[in-house]
């Protein structure tokens, strides 16, 4: 198998089992470690795109990794805000 296969099955399963552990809402933690395993799937994406060429899938993945890092803030960084 050769890196390309490699690099587009780990993109496609950690993207597969960081949208399950988001879709479980269970709690700040499991959400926040989800959104990290987005980051190395949309970063794995990115790689794999830029050595196919692949414009439309960079593009995509470049605004995913933004949101990904934001949920890594919001949910493993951010202090959960208090009730008002």
């Amino acid at each position: 198998m050769e890196l390309m296969d490699v690099l587009k099955w780990f993109a496609s399963i950690s993207g597969i089992i960081a949208a399950f552990m988001v879709s479980l809402d269970n709690g700040r933690r499991v959400t926040g470690c989800g959104f990290a395993l987005f980051v190395a799937s949309s970063i794995a994406w990115i790689s794999g795109a830029i050595m196919d060429g692949e414009t439309a899938l960079l593009s995509q993945n470049m605004v995913l990794f933004g949101i990904n890092l934001f949920g890594v803030y919001r949910y493993l960084i951010r202090k959960k805000p208090v009730d008002t």
